[in-house]
């Protein structure tokens, strides 16, 4: 008789399953339209989870609260979440014309309403990476919630620790805590937390603001509480999806209104049947690339562009900045901030109005049909397929666009390197279904090298989210035959949309031009490196800028 083989799935395998999982459940729970995160309907949820252990999650599967990865979420969800035992994803349905005022989380661009003292409301209109992303989140600080009431119920009656005891009554002042006050308390967190006292103490202020510089106490003392209600009162937190979310979902009605409100001014500029370049970038990059030196040559005698650039970058550069809007918006440019609720900003810069001798492209040579940049700010996971989809198809089903060049600079984590290096894709290939596109990047590694800053060239993975980033999955992916040089979230989508529109639907041009290059803001298989860790802070600018430079020369056709 033939022995059976003992076979055992390695930790990439069960890395792969968990993502697919949580994937596959994502989409169910919001099918279904509700669920209870720490109760059965949300068991699969967590269980992958768990499994995965993303980096950005630390220490997930420990005791211990992660500390780290809970300020990351805190800062992608609204405030005051944490006192919620509803949360309602919602679509875009009038709450803006209400009296409830928008609370925007300060990491990420949506708008959140809280209804009543258990209820937020948070607006979803960016499809489906922003339920993935927050259904991730809220499923990680409800595990954490639960690791705080382990360590502080004493009993299945609701009896607390002194510790929960000392931390409620620090909580419940009104006014700020005194030197010693927080000290007493932050020893009864890290108690809570088992975690050290300096542990907390660093990571404390992180949390807090101007208006509640206390609210890492606060944090932790309602996700503990809501948990502890779990138990005792058999209170369980509900995520509720509306049901004008879920007709709505996929049918790319925020893509089409932002689309369509930009051919439109295309329209009335007389542009539309001008060449057109679509660049994915920030709403500073182009501007500052193209103007900056020129306005602000005076002021920053003999320093470098990149000093420039950096010095527009400081949150404190307001009267900067708006110095060179200024200037941009007399030549050529049409600034369309979001109406859509695409949370996607967009500028229009016409070429013909531009005084090439007062840019930094002097020698730039656009021919007679001048072409017609459009700079969209970046889109967020799959929304990237749906808007440039949308924007790709004719105006009024009549007006072809002659769209020339799509390019993509983003921000991505890298598998070899550092914050701050370059990477230049290939191919994307979607992680999960491992659905692969291959092009022809007009970018090279080559045109960025001797700029101090290392340079990375090949297949990239699209992840579902920034926060499922699994060390073991990558490190497959980076050695094995795949080859993978760094991961992001929107390339593949974008891909996606201009192969087809290019290629079968035939609504822009078959020979499109493509340029897709990163700069790196974390490497996630460096402990100390994930985007828990910190922002890039400067070290993003010159990477930022070269890309730039770079995805310009080639449109302006500067040799």
């Amino acid at each position: 008789m033939k022995e059976t083989k003992n076979i055992s799935r390695s930790r990439a395998q069960e890395s792969s399953a968990a993502i697919e999982k949580m994937y596959i459940t994502m989409r169910h729970l919001f099918n279904r339209g509700f669920y209870k995160p720490m109760g059965i309907s949300g068991d699969t949820l967590r269980e992958a989870l768990l499994a995965l252990r993303p980096e950005i999650y630390g220490n997930i599967a420990e005791e211990k609260v992660e500390l780290n990865g809970l300020l990351y979420v805190i800062e992608r969800l609204p405030v005051g979440i944490e006192e919620c035992r509803f949360i309602n994803l919602t679509s875009d349905e009038g709450y803006s014309k209400s009296h409830f005022q928008a609370i925007v989380p300060p990491k990420r661009r949506r708008n959140c309403y809280r209804i009543d003292e258990e209820q937020m409301n948070v607006e979803i209109t960016r499809g489906r990476s922003d339920i993935y992303d927050i259904l991730t989140h809220l499923t990680f600080i409800f595990i954490e919630s639960h690791k705080i009431r382990n360590r502080v119920l004493l009993d299945d009656a609701g009896e607390v620790s002194r510790d929960w005891f000392k931390l409620e009554q620090a909580v419940s002042q009104k006014k700020k805590l005194t030197q010693i006050e927080k000290e007493k308390a932050i020893s009864h967190a890290a108690n809570i937390l088992g975690r050290t006292f300096e542990e907390v103490l660093d990571i404390y202020d992180a949390f807090g603001s101007a208006a509640a510089p206390d609210r890492f106490l606060h944090v932790i003392f309602w996700l503990g509480k809501l948990a502890i209600e779990e138990i005792v009162d058999d209170n369980k937190r509900t995520i509720t999806f509306s049901p004008i979310l879920r007709e709505r979902l996929g049918h790319h009605i925020h893509g089409e209104i932002w689309a369509t409100n930009i051919k439109e001014v295309l329209k009335e500029n007389q542009l539309l049947d001008r060449p057109i370049h679509v660049i994915s970038a920030n709403m500073h990059s182009v501007m500052n690339s193209i103007f900056a030196t020129e306005v602000l040559k005076t002021k920053f005698k003999d320093k470098s562009d990149f000093f420039i650039y950096e010095e527009l970058s400081k949150s404190g550069a307001n009267a900067l900045r708006n110095q060179v809007e200024e200037v941009a918006l007399k030549f050529g440019m049409i600034s369309l901030p979001d109406t859509s609720g695409t949370n996607i900003d967009v500028q229009i810069f016409d070429t013909a109005k531009i005084d090439w001798a007062k840019t930094s492209f002097p020698k730039a040579e656009i021919g007679d049909k001048k072409p017609v940049l459009i700079v969209m700010d970046y889109a967020f996971g799959e929304q990237a397929y749906e808007t440039i989809d949308e924007l790709l198809k004719p105006f009024k089903k009549a007006t072809l666009l002659n769209v020339e060049s799509v390019s993509i600079m983003g921000k991505a984590g890298i598998l070899e390197g550092g914050k701050g290096d370059i990477m230049i894709p290939n191919a994307h290939i979607n992680e999960g279904t491992a659905d692969n596109y291959f092009f022809e990047n007009e970018l090279t590694a080559e045109m960025f090298e001797g700029n101090d800053i290392a340079v990375f060239a090949g297949p990239m993975v699209t992840v579902l989210g920034t926060s499922l980033q699994n060390r073991d999955l990558l490190k497959f992916f980076h050695e094995s035959t795949w080859g993978i040089i760094g991961l992001e979230m929107e390339g593949s989508y974008y891909q996606k949309a201009i192969q087809s529109a290019s290629k079968i639907r035939k609504s822009v041009p078959h020979d499109i031009k493509v340029r897709y290059a990163y700069y790196a803001s974390d490497n996630p298989l460096e402990t100390g490196s994930t985007l828990a860790s910190g922002g890039l802070g400067t070290t993003g600018v010159k990477p930022t800028y070269l890309i730039t430079i770079k995805i310009l020369e080639q449109i302006f056709n500067v040799k």
